[in-house]
């Protein structure tokens, strides 16, 4: 899943770690880490285009 933070994030995938994403960072995450971002209203999903189809088959 690929998001934009809007706000600084702290992820937790674990009881020992913690990963922080800076405001303003677009990049792709776990789905767990994206879905809870937007949750909390710091995150925003981008949508991914897909390449275009160049007739090569």
């Amino acid at each position: 899943m690929r998001v934009r933070f809007s706000h600084d994030f702290d992820y937790k995938p674990t009881l020992q770690a913690t990963i922080g994403y800076k405001a303003g960072m677009e990049l792709t995450v776990k789905r767990e880490c994206g879905e809870q971002a937007i949750a909390a209203g710091k995150a925003k999903e981008v949508k991914l285009v897909g390449r275009p189809d160049d007739g090569a088959d």
